[in-house]
């Protein structure tokens, strides 16, 4: 089998797949691994189209020769650079990392309350995990910047 015999089915079976699983996202419906098979799979999806153009490059480039085809790219090439843009007021973080941060520079004995704990019991586990921190501090300051620590202490906050 020649790469042109697997483009069109790659392009098409791909397709299907970041369909379904988008339209699941869509609607919250998705489950299982759907939203894993959309994010990386969509990889598979990226590579079968590039496949595709480039076994059927005379085609492809005809496209951009042609006005109606070039304002129809157009139109998607601006709407992904509007999709850049964040509504006024709006945060473009997601709910769970604005969550997150809000944890993470709250005082100490909110953190403690909120994660059922006193804070001298919340103080002792983030000492014994090697995670220096006083009660007047916060975990941000206690954790660093790297996300891959605030986790980790965030872990360890709500582990029982």
């Amino acid at each position: 089998m020649t790469y042109r015999d697997w483009a069109t089915p790659l392009t098409i079976g791909s397709f299907l797949l970041i369909a379904a699983t988008g339209v699941l996202m869509f609607f919250h419906l998705d489950s299982g691994l759907n939203k894993f098979a959309h994010e990386w799979l969509g990889w598979v999806m990226l590579a079968a189209v590039g496949l595709h153009a480039v076994m059927h490059i005379k085609s492809f480039k005809r496209y951009f020769t042609r006005p109606d085809a070039l304002v129809v790219i157009g139109i998607f090439i601006a709407l992904l650079a509007a999709s850049f843009i964040s509504p006024a007021g709006k945060s473009d973080k997601p709910p769970h990392i604005l969550v997150m941060q809000a944890v993470l520079d709250a005082p100490l004995p909110q953190v403690a309350a909120l994660a059922g704990k006193d804070t001298q019991t919340l103080l002792a586990q983030l000492q014994t995990a090697g995670i220096a921190v006083e009660s007047g501090q916060n975990l941000r300051s206690a954790s660093g910047p790297e996300r891959a620590t605030q986790m980790k202490v965030l872990g360890i906050v709500f582990t029982r």
